[in-house]
């Protein structure tokens, strides 16, 4: 599922033209409707004013260090989990309709915005966080990396912000912990065309167990021994002496992880290569 920026959903947003437009109509010596919507839907324990907050922290936060952005930005995400989704959209439909009655529409929203793109980008995470359905992974790599770049100043790989994800998402519920397994999926699917039932199954694995260091390392081992026990199988039907050799010492590399070893991106991958690995020699 994809998920497309709206202005008219966008609570920052909003409320940064309607800050401006109570300058645009000051300036002009005019009454401003826009002050009268301001205090209606962005005061005291209004949810568009708890969800304006999280959109302040982006405007507010500029130049920091990596850490304190990711911080920051799980910390939004966290508190707009806890708002309530469906008293929001109706506020928000509520705000439109009272922007209508004194304004007109496609001027109000012709404003430019410094901040338009990380908020822009937040209001799409959000949403594909907040949605019943399973979204697009890319929706969440995209939309992170611009609100990183825009926290720290600097350019971000993608592929940090990914594997930040991973780990993010991973501690929360089942539904959320498909969502890992999906970014997952599209991580080794652009390494490899066709996933093995085996690789599948480790990915599984490490998202469901990736709370308890102990129960995956225990997978880990057990894969491990698998691997080693079907290498060892195929030595004999490999003619080429040069190759057998080489197989071997990989079978000999194989060792079970300490209890002092963590399980990471790296101990995943290498368990994916040594599919592979099984995989060639079968088919050669």
């Amino acid at each position: 599922m994809k998920i497309k920026h709206s202005k008219f959903r966008n609570t920052g947003l909003i409320y940064e033209l309607l800050m401006k437009q109570i300058a645009a109509d000051t300036l002009e010596n005019k009454p401003s409707p826009a002050i009268k919507i301001l205090k209606k839907f962005y005061s005291g324990k209004n949810f568009l004013a708890k969800e304006n907050k999280l959109y302040e922290y982006i405007s507010r936060n500029k130049g920091i260090s990596r850490d304190k952005a990711e911080t920051v930005l799980s910390t939004i995400t966290e508190i707009s989990r806890k708002l309530d989704q469906a008293s929001l959209k109706n506020q928000k439909y509520a705000l439109i309709a009272e922007i209508k009655k004194s304004y007109n529409v496609s001027h109000f929203f012709s404003a430019k915005v410094s901040d338009y793109k990380p908020f822009a980008a937040l209001y799409c995470l959000l949403e594909a966080q907040n949605n019943s359905d399973l979204v697009d992974p890319q929706i969440f790599v995209d939309n992170k990396t611009t609100i990183l770049e825009h926290l720290t100043e600097q350019e971000q790989d993608k592929n940090n912000v990914r594997q930040s994800l991973i780990e993010e998402y991973s501690t929360y519920e089942k539904d959320l912990k498909l969502l890992t397994y999906k970014i997952l999926l599209e991580k080794f699917n652009s390494k490899y065309t066709n996933l093995l039932p085996e690789q599948k199954n480790i990915l599984r694995e490490f998202i469901t167990s990736v709370d308890s260091t102990s129960r995956l390392r225990e997978f880990v081992n057990e894969e491990l021994e698998k691997v080693s026990n079907k290498l060892i199988s195929l030595v004999p039907a490999v003619s080429d002496e040069i190759v057998k050799i080489k197989l071997q010492e990989v079978i000999s590399n194989i060792v079970p992880l300490t209890a002092k070893q963590k399980v990471n991106d790296d101990t995943l991958a290498i368990l994916m290569q040594y599919y592979e690995l099984i995989k060639e020699i079968k088919e050669a």
